[in-house]
């Protein structure tokens, strides 16, 4: 190990809004990390913040934050529409960055900010949680394996309430400009990046999206028709306009077998030869509150150059590329092929 390692990994978080708290209490929940410094336009936000988290430092320019070169991670919390801005600054200063969902909200950006990566020599990893859910790495080796068979429908339910003020905490919320959309985007974006992840390419989707009981202008309501590279179809339905809020729900069935699962665990699993259902009921469900620490755990490793980001950007551009598709089929009333890369 380099002797510069030797000291806990240093991080610093960007953006001190309602998602930098997960990422500050798993910073310290890992003995071998250590976060020194926070930022935000607002100053009274990253001085609360700081004081909050037993933060010694607390500043109102990112700019100052990235230039201290005791800083090995940056988190970058800030809206979904400056995640680049900030990010691209980050690896150019030469630290390792772990980014909040979505990667960002235009094609162009999420491939600059891969390419400043890789030329500033540093890794760039994103938050997609879901993936790492004791309950989904089993599904994802059963799905590797083959296990249901030859896939044929896949579906995400993605159903989510959010109040009127919900909109109104921020100015950035629901717009396109810095939130990118709305319910899929925002809310939804994890399921459909679990989606893709497990099953496979989406390579065409056909959707239509609404608003329905917010002021906003992006959308609370959508759904999609998708194909898969490998031949299967799905449904992706998201929003924040439906009361209660349920559970995010995913379905996947082979010509050998299906499972359905969600946040709360597994509600079927069954072979032509074997039921799991009760078997895998008893695995862990989602954990929320603790759902960042094998991220920053994961940054700790790879500051020391001890392995890969945990989730890509290349992988996770993907999810946000599927939605921009489906902003386009709705926006076209036609169907659209989803393409990776700045076009």
């Amino acid at each position: 190990m380099s002797s510069r390692f030797q000291r806990p990994i240093r991080f610093g978080i960007i953006g001190c809004g309602v998602i930098a708290k997960l990422h500050a209490e798993a910073i310290a929940r890992c003995p071998e990390a250590e976060l020194i410094a926070v930022s935000d336009v607002i100053a009274e936000r990253a001085q609360t913040f700081a004081q909050t988290h037993g933060v010694g430092i607390a500043l109102a320019d990112n700019r100052a934050l990235l230039a201290m070169p005791e800083v090995d991670v940056v988190n970058v919390c800030v809206p979904s529409g400056l995640h680049a801005t900030v990010t691209i600054e980050a690896v150019q200063a030469g630290k390792h960055v772990l980014c909040e969902k979505p990667l960002d909200i235009r094609k162009d950006r999420m491939a600059a900010m891969i390419q400043a990566a890789k030329v500033g020599g540093v890794q760039l990893g994103a938050v997609y949680q879901r993936r790492m859910a004791p309950m989904v790495t089993q599904v994802k080796v059963a799905l590797d394996q083959g296990q249901l068979g030859t896939l044929v429908l896949a579906d995400a339910m993605l159903k989510y309430h959010r109040s009127t003020a919900y909109y109104e905490s921020g100015d950035w919320r629901g717009t396109w400009e810095w939130d990118g959309g709305g319910a899929l985007m925002n809310q939804g974006v994890h399921g459909v990046d679990l989606l893709q992840w497990l099953v496979g390419d989406i390579v065409t989707v056909s959707a239509r999206t609404k608003t329905l009981t917010h002021d906003i202008p992006v959308e609370d309501t959508a759904v999609a028709t998708v194909e898969f590279a490998h031949g299967a179809l799905g449904v992706i339905a998201g929003a924040t306009s439906v009361y209660p809020e349920l559970p995010t729900r995913l379905s996947i069935h082979g010509d050998e077998g299906s499972l359905v699962f969600g946040d709360h665990g597994v509600e079927h699993w069954t072979m032509e030869r074997r039921n799991l259902t009760e078997e895998m009921a008893k695995t862990p469900v989602f954990d929320f509150a603790h759902a960042h620490q094998p991220f920053i755990d994961n940054m700790v490793a790879v500051a020391r150059g001890e392995g890969s980001v945990l989730v890509s950007g290349e992988s996770a551009r993907q999810a946000v590329d599927v939605i921009l598709a489906i902003y386009e089929s709705a926006r076209t009333g036609q169907p659209v092929t989803v393409t990776h890369g700045e076009d």
